[in-house]
């Protein structure tokens, strides 16, 4: 996960809460809100100049004050509205000392009608991107005066200039790919010294970073994207954030965060979170444990915490319009709050999606912590609908790099993991992968980059099995990259996207054939999967293995869609007698080839690492 960040400050842990001798305007978050939300709770965050002891009023219609809470930093004042009465108004909070009297205006805005949490299902296929390494659409924002990083060059490790510009600018190239749903790496403000390219070490939770725009340029990004009939995912944080973040420069109270004044690491062990045997060290550490020295961990259980986190998510879901959610290191968190947080955000917002990043490596692990699991006994429903199926990934990589037999080789380990399907409540709302911004790519090295039967097999798996399949940048071109080069290597410059790029895959200029032929591959796939109901929705039926080919089929209101991969290094004869349930015509179309097939002989012949998609439509 995020260990680029690993930054050890001298003295970080002796850091203590600052004196209010220092001027500041008065901060607010949220910085507005909309009236006639689901919850007519507002916290609002107060953070300026020794205002904690301040007398609060308000001059408002339809809003009352129902707290105030006053923590032990007198920089902060947090105050809860009801505005359960409220109708879209500018009101103001008056803030008195003895003689002294500080206005704050502020804004209840009237909800709009724009697009907003769609949700994303198995009908769609994301397309994870990391906006620093897409394209770089406004040279100007590469470096910004007054952040702590500033410097932008092609270190691996350093900022590179790509932004919303350059990812709104390529909006098209991703249409016509064939993705409907976009996910990029956080977008929030990441003002740290160095390594804040990848965006998970946020330092202000309502302001896009100027490296990559603004906060209107983001909302601009999304409603471009809608016009298209394309959805956004937004990359939250509330595990962590990152050290410089005000709120742990300058802490409320000494319960905002866990282990500030004896720092923990986790111990990345969070299996305990969910093992019935776990001892209180392991269980303390995974959830209470630091990701990372540069990474101070919330505490989730403080209610205050909570509640700004929550706002937070509504906030960005009504002000851009986002369609869902992916949650960093899901399972790090306190699973209660975390549990409160989504029951809310569903509660407003029906269709929305959430996906936690639950990186454990068996299904049993996984299942643990999604919506209505029967593994997580003795714990909190987690409310989560979609998780991370980290160990699919693993198979995809590895079991296509073997020769496969009937029983536990190749593809008969893919056929023996969704055997187990049953583990989890919902297998269609799994979140599938190849590989992402924290692994190896699907090709760690050029030569398994070069066997296209690897790419096509693999993306034909990703694209016909259950789940919600997702692709990062550069899978379409068979980028490779290999984690033990740094964190860096995983994350290359997608090419096309920077002025002095010889390679331009928006365009076409200069691809390799191997490039070329990968990314049409991938486009017709996804172009085909696009209005295939049969994949996206339909019943699953496979086969054990035989002969080394592997078969499965999707069926959908009489349309049914049979795959069949030659998982062998030979040519193999395919027994259609055998599969006769899922071939329900002597002719069908290979989706991959646009060839008609015969399928009336008896016997189909296979060639080496063949795969064919069959449509029957």
């Amino acid at each position: 996960m995020k260990h680029l960040l690993c930054l050890l400050f001298v003295g970080l842990l002796s850091l203590q809460i600052h004196s209010a001798s220092i001027k500041r305007p008065i901060e607010v978050q949220p910085t507005f809100w909309w009236s006639g939300m689901h919850n007519p709770s507002l916290q609002l965050m107060l953070h300026g100049n020794a205002i904690g002891n301040s007398e609060v009023s308000l001059n408002a219609s339809g809003i009352t004050i129902d707290s105030i809470y006053r923590p032990t930093n007198t920089n902060y004042l947090f105050i809860y509205l009801n505005t359960q009465q409220a109708q879209p108004q500018h009101f103001s909070l008056l803030l008195q000392q003895g003689r002294n009297k500080q206005r704050i205006s502020y804004e209840l805005k009237a909800r709009n009608n724009m697009p907003k949490a769609q949700g994303f299902d198995a009908a769609d296929v994301l397309y994870l991107l990391m906006p620093d390494r897409f394209a770089n659409g406004n040279p100007k924002n590469d470096v910004v005066k007054g952040l702590k990083e500033n410097t932008a060059n092609q270190a691996p490790d350093n900022r590179h200039g790509g932004d919303l510009a350059g990812m709104t600018l390529h909006l098209d190239y991703l249409d016509s790919l064939g993705v409907t749903t976009i996910w990029p790496t956080p977008l929030l403000c990441n003002n740290m010294p160095a390594g804040s390219y990848h965006g998970y070490a946020i330092t202000n939770y309502y302001e896009i970073d100027p490296r990559f725009g603004t906060n209107n340029d983001y909302k601009l990004f999304v409603e471009k994207a809608h016009q298209r009939g394309m959805k956004v995912v937004q990359d939250m944080v509330f595990n962590h954030c990152g050290s410089e973040n005000f709120l742990f420069t300058d802490l409320p109270d000494s319960t905002w965060f866990n282990n500030k004044s004896h720092y923990v690491q986790t111990g990345y062990k969070i299996t305990a979170v969910t093992d019935a045997y776990a001892s209180q060290v392991d269980a303390f550490n995974a959830q209470d444990g630091w990701f990372v020295s540069s990474m101070p961990d919330f505490n989730q259980r403080n209610t205050h915490v909570m509640r700004y986190l929550t706002q937070n998510a509504i906030w960005w879901i009504e002000f851009a319009g986002i369609d869902g959610i992916r949650q960093d290191t899901y399972p790090y968190a306190d699973r209660n709050a975390m549990a409160q947080w989504c029951n809310e955000l569903l509660t407003q917002y029906p269709h929305l999606n959430i996906v936690g990043e639950t990186w454990l490596n068996s299904n049993v692990g996984v299942s643990a912590w999604q919506k209505d699991s029967s593994v997580a006994k003795g714990l909190c429903n987690s409310q989560l609908p979609t998780v991370m199926d980290f160990p699919l990934m693993s198979l995809l990589t590895s079991a296509l790099d073997e020769g496969s037999n009937e029983w536990d080789k190749g593809l008969a380990r893919i056929y023996n993991y969704l055997c187990q399907d049953g583990v989890y409540a919902d297998p269609t709302h799994l979140l599938t992968f190849l590989s992402n911004h924290d692994t190896n790519r699907f090709a760690c090295v050029d030569a398994q980059a070069a066997l296209k039967w690897r790419y096509r097999q693999a993306l034909t798996l990703l694209l016909t099995l259950r789940g919600i399949p997702q692709l990062y940048y550069g899978d379409e071109l068979a980028m490779a990259a290999n984690k033990s080069r740094g964190d860096g290597a995983l994350r290359q410059n997608f090419p096309g996207g920077f002025a002095t790029d010889s390679i331009n895959a928006f365009t076409g200029k200069n691809l390799t054939p191997l490039m070329q032929q990968t990314q049409a591959f991938t486009r017709n796939l996804l172009q085909w999967r696009k209005s295939c109901d049969a994949v996206k929705w339909g019943s699953f039926c496979h086969f054990a293995l035989k002969d080394g080919v592997y078969v499965y089929a999707r069926q959908y209101k009489g349309h049914v869609v049979t795959v069949m991969l030659n998982g062998t290094d030979a040519p193999v004869c395919v027994d259609l007698n055998h599969y006769a349930e899922v071939l329900p015509k002597a002719k069908a179309r290979d989706v991959l080839t646009g060839r008609n097939i015969q399928l009336d002989k008896g016997c189909l012949q296979m060639g080496v690492r063949e795969v064919l998609v069959l449509d029957f439509n």
